[in-house]
């Protein structure tokens, strides 16, 4: 668990860091609606001083301060879904969530190849209610993760209660509408980016309820964890200039000396929360390598 803990400290610092070591400005937003997303009844968050608000930042919608678990299936156009799904985790320092960019731009592209999924809106860490006040908070956070020698997350990484409860509720709901929705579960797997790729870490070596049948964490935490007997196999992959790489192999080696299927990509330049990538870096041919490694592995069609 110590190592679990390091990699989400790591994935904490990152997602920080990467929102505002920048000159991003951030814009309040309107909320967006979602008129597809399902509650997922899992509660509320405790001591929580602000409702759920929306900003901008680098021309993407975010979203903070959720209470309320929702999960919003993207499915394939009918006649195109091929059975396989994922639940996909954005991240954002498990304080807000690049809810476009790491969620639903994902989920229609995986849908568009066929692949029915489904974006989780889990539960966060409270904020301040003002923009300022989240600023000031999150560059307080920023200055303990700076100053942590030891290498302990305690004081800084968030009880994960919350969000594993949320995705144990969208898997189990998506199990328990696999027909509607096409779904073949011996097939449906977990996606996560940064905190996102966290959770669905800490989903794999924790839930007890979630039979992941392959999971990809991309730029999440490197460091090494203690793999489970039925560890899914596991597609990863990083930016060699994410400051979170800090040339760190760890959960590749720990997957690769547990005897697990791993494929592992380290691209030249992407930096980190490049999504499904920019133009003008390598980073940027992840998804298409990554459709490839399911087709492989026998995931885009049902086995006898």
């Amino acid at each position: 668990m110590k190592s679990l803990r390091s990699s989400l400290f790591a994935v904490l610092l990152a997602t920080t860091g990467g929102a505002f070591a920048q000159d991003g400005i951030i814009y309040p937003l309107s909320a967006i609606a979602e008129p597809n997303a399902i509650k997922l009844g899992t509660g509320g968050v405790n001591n929580q001083p602000a409702s759920e608000s929306w900003f901008k930042q680098w021309g993407e919608p975010m979203v903070r301060n959720v209470t309320t678990a929702t999960l919003t299936p993207y499915l394939p156009a009918p006649g195109k879904g091929n059975g396989a799904a994922v639940l996909v985790a954005p991240g954002g320092g498990f304080r807000w969530l690049s809810i476009n960019n790491e969620g639903w731009k994902v989920a229609q592209a995986l849908a568009d190849k066929g692949i029915a999924a489904f974006v989780l809106k889990y539960r966060l860490h409270p904020t301040p209610d003002t923009i300022d006040g989240f600023k000031q908070s999150m560059d307080r956070m920023f200055t303990a993760a700076s100053s942590n020698t030891d290498g302990n997350p305690r004081a800084i990484v968030p009880d994960l209660n919350n969000q594993l409860a949320d995705a144990e509720a969208a898997y189990a709901l998506i199990v328990s509408r696999a027909k509607e929705w096409g779904v073949d579960t011996k097939r449906l797997g977990m996606m996560g980016f940064s905190a996102g790729a966290g959770l669905t870490m800490h989903s794999t070596l924790n839930s007890k309820t979630m039979k992941l049948a392959f999971i990809a964490p991309i730029y999440g935490g490197m460091g090494p964890v203690d793999v489970p007997k039925d560890a899914p196999p596991m597609f990863t992959a990083i930016a060699a200039d994410d400051f979170l790489f800090k040339g760190q192999f760890g959960v590749v080696k720990s997957w690769f000396d547990a005897g697990k299927p791993v494929e592992f990509h380290l691209y030249q330049n992407g930096g980190h929360g490049f999504g499904l990538g920019y133009p003008g870096n390598t980073a940027n041919g992840w998804f298409p390598v990554f459709h490839h490694w399911l087709d492989v592995n026998g995931f885009l069609k049902a086995k006898p």
